[in-house]
């Protein structure tokens, strides 16, 4: 069979597309193709993220079809995407954003704003257009981590504009405090109507992805947003350690019965590599983050080692996939941030449920239980 742009065609409905399993021409993705002799062609491909994970594999697959036609010499570019999005609905709040991402935690203390930093930058750097949302009001970190310490100003007296830092367009509660360290006194209706306003009163501008970072627990800002807004889905950070799991279990028994899809599970302090030999040290345990993956019917997107340098930058303002990138917690967390963006890819195209009634009994019982 001669080569041609017909035959080309027909030949790349072989190369099926890892995330969703589906052919690159079913999808959409084959821009065009230029056959420039009887040995040479050129493929543009349309990703469906710029944080794509098999960028090497695709390339692959499309010169292994196209070499049975004569094809010795293939150039394939991948320099434009077209992000799937979440459902957007009239009264959403966010109608420019296309994925909305939750990272929560039924746990304090488990790194869920670092991973949730980490996550966020690394998409940005993949060539996203990200926003970070501070949800934490009681717990601001966002400021802290991303060194950054200036109000949000209006310019048209209607909308906040967000604050940036490597790109990144950023919100929190911690913005606003005269003092970094005063109490958020707030009762649950305050906590809503902020966090609402977060979403609806801020410039986002076009987004590929708005990542927020929940507060710890099962609380009234989970809730707001499952009643509010339509997001894509979750990412449950854990620990390794028994006493972590329990909530962490919670906070996935939630999300199930509230209609929030979990996109994956990340397992933060997994082990640690002392300097001077390369034996994992599993220092609180082993096997938690997979067993809340089991749990909650989504993969283990990655295992996050402990190390000095993610602390420190984090400290200092710098996450660690922006101050050093060649890390080896970086590079766990930009394979996450990819991964992350290819289940969001498949879970966007699979389409999503309506909307489920919240389940409020707890299970068969429709009261607390009563000790006699």
């Amino acid at each position: 069979m001669k080569l041609s742009e017909d035959t080309a065609h027909q030949a790349l409905l072989s190369v099926i597309e890892q995330e969703t399993n589906k052919s690159i021409v079913e999808l959409d993705m084959v821009r065009s193709i230029a056959v420039k002799s009887d040995v040479e062609v050129e493929v543009a491909l349309r990703l469906m993220t710029p944080a794509y994970l098999h960028r090497d594999a695709l390339r692959d697959q499309v010169r292994a079809a196209l070499a049975p036609l004569g094809a010795t010499t293939v150039n394939v570019a991948m320099d434009e995407y077209e992000m799937t999005k979440r459902t957007i609905g009239p009264d959403d709040p966010c109608p420019n954003v296309a994925n909305i991402l939750l990272v929560m935690s039924g746990k304090g203390g488990v790194g869920k704003s670092t991973v949730a930093t980490n996550l966020a930058l690394a998409l940005k750097r993949s060539g996203a257009k990200v926003g970070l949302l501070d949800a934490d009001m009681y717990g601001p970190s966002i400021p802290t981590m991303l060194g950054v310490n200036g109000r949000p100003v209006s310019a048209d007296g209607k909308k906040f504009l967000p604050l940036e830092r490597f790109g990144l367009k950023l919100m929190s509660l911690g913005f606003l405090l005269e003092d970094a360290r005063q109490a958020v006194v707030w009762r649950g209706p305050m906590l809503q109507s902020a966090l609402l306003q977060f979403l609806k009163d801020v410039e986002w501008g076009p987004l590929d992805y708005l990542v927020l970072d929940l507060p710890p627990g099962t609380g009234d800002i989970t809730l707001t947003i499952s009643q509010k807004l339509r997001t894509t889905g979750a990412i449950v950070v854990t620990t390794p350690q028994e006493v972590a799991l329990q909530d962490v279990f919670k906070s996935v028994s939630m999300a199930k019965k509230v209609g929030i899809d979990i996109l994956g599970v990340v397992e933060n302090e997994s082990y640690f590599l002392c300097d001077g030999c390369d034996k994992r040290h599993e220092l609180f345990g082993a096997g938690g983050g997979q067993a809340v993956a089991d749990f909650a019917e989504a993969p283990l997107l990655g295992q996050i080692p402990i190390e000095l340098a993610v602390r420190e930058w984090g400290d200092a303002g710098t996450p660690i996939v922006q101050a050093a990138p060649e890390s080896p917690a970086a590079k766990v967390l930009r394979d996450v941030a990819l991964r992350l963006a290819g289940r969001v890819t498949a879970h966007n195209l699979a389409g999503q449920p309506q909307t489920v009634p919240i389940d409020r009994s707890g299970g068969k019982n429709r009261h607390l239980p009563i000790a006699r």
